[in-house]
């Protein structure tokens, strides 16, 4: 039986995932929940179940840093990438290449230099 999403050897990439898009600019609980599925092409789908706890995670060991912001009478917390983080993303993209590339050699594709 296959498991179309979110198999159990994607442990870490929440995190991988989360600290990639707020590289780019902020953004809140719900509309990360929304980027990860649109830059996977639905392949990962996580809930706020998952993406939640790794925010509160990444914001108590300082990777992130939160503001709360009222919109349409909502409050919103808005996550940014500290300098921690963007080296905490570092660590873990390289880590992830690796794996990558040798999960690739096994499978018979070519390595890039």
């Amino acid at each position: 039986m296959t498991r179309e999403n979110n198999p159990s050897f994607l442990n870490g990439v929440p995190e991988l995932l989360i600290l990639q898009l707020l590289k780019g600019r902020e953004m809140y609980g719900y509309e990360l929940v929304q980027a990860i599925r649109a830059a996977t092409g639905e392949a990962i789908v996580l809930g706020e179940g998952v993406v939640y706890p790794v925010l509160h995670m990444l914001a108590r060991e300082g990777a992130l840093q939160s503001r709360r912001q009222i919109v349409a009478g909502r409050s919103r917390i808005y996550y940014t990438l500290t300098p921690n983080g963007s080296d905490r993303l570092a660590e873990i993209a390289g880590s992830w290449d690796r794996i990558t590339r040798a999960i690739g050699g096994v499978l018979g594709e070519p390595r890039h230099a």
